[in-house]
C-alpha cells in the first residue's frame, strides 16, 4: 500500500515550476506577472527566449514522465498509474509550491502519456507539430494535440487490450487541459488570438 503515497509525490513533483525558477534566475522576472500569468513553455518562450523555453518544455515533460515511469517501476496497478498521471499534471497546474498558480499542463502531459507508451507522443506531437506550423497557434496544436491522444487512447482501450484506467486518464486530465485552454479558445473563435512570434498573451 505504500505505493500510493506516489500519487501526492506526484502532486509535489508537479508543483516544482521550472518555468518561474528559469525565468527568474535569467530575467529576474515573477513570470506569473508578465504576458498569460502562466509558467509553460510558451510563455516562457515570449519573456525569455528560446533556450529558456527549450529548457522548461524538458524539465516540465520529464517531470511527468519520471513521476508516471516511477509509479510503474514499482507497481502493476494501472490505476495507481493513471493516479499518478493526474496528480503530477494537478500539481503543474495548481501548484502548491507556486502560490497554485502553474501552467496548462501541456508538457508535463506530454511527459505522462510517453511514459504509458511510445505511440502516445507520436499521435500527440504529429497533431500539433503540423498544425502550430500551419497556423501558428500553438493553442490550437495543443488542444487539437490533447484531443487527438485521447481519441487514441479510447481507440486502443476499445479493439486492443488498454487499460480502461488509462482510458479514464487522459479524458480527465486531457479534458482539464483543455479547460485551461478556455481563454485561448475563445480568442480562437473571436479571431483575436496571437499567433507564436507575436507579442501578446497566449
Amino acid at each position: 500500500m505504500i505505493e500510493w503515497l506516489l500519487v501526492p509525490i506526484a502532486y509535489l513533483i508537479g508543483s516544482v515550476q521550472w518555468g518561474l525558477y528559469v525565468v527568474m534566475l535569467t530575467k529576474r522576472v515573477d513570470i506569473r506577472t508578465v504576458g498569460s500569468g502562466k509558467t509553460g513553455t510558451t510563455n516562457v518562450l515570449r519573456t525569455s527566449g528560446k533556450v529558456a523555453a527549450v529548457t522548461v518544455l524538458l524539465a516540465d515533460a520529464a517531470k511527468g514522465f519520471g513521476a508516471v515511469a516511477l509509479a510503474r517501476a514499482l507497481s502493476d496497478d494501472p490505476i495507481l498509474h493513471a493516479l499518478v498521471g493526474t496528480g503530477v499534471i494537478a500539481g503543474h497546474i495548481w501548484p502548491v509550491l507556486a502560490g497554485f498558480k502553474g501552467g496548462r499542463g501541456i508538457a508535463t502531459g506530454l511527459g505522462t502519456i510517453s511514459a504509458l507508451g511510445p505511440w502516445a507522443p507520436v499521435v500527440g506531437l504529429g497533431m500539433f507539430v503540423p498544425v502550430v506550423v500551419a497556423t501558428r497557434y500553438v493553442s490550437l496544436g495543443s488542444v487539437l494535440g490533447v484531443s487527438s491522444v485521447i481519441v487514441l487512447f479510447g481507440v486502443r482501450t476499445l479493439f486492443f487490450d488498454l487499460h480502461l484506467a488509462y482510458f479514464l486518464f487522459t479524458l480527465g486530465a486531457g479534458g482539464l487541459i483543455i479547460v485551461m485552454h478556455r481563454d485561448n479558445i475563445r480568442r480562437l473563435i473571436a479571431g483575436t488570438e496571437r499567433r507564436l512570434g507575436r507579442r501578446g498573451v497566449q
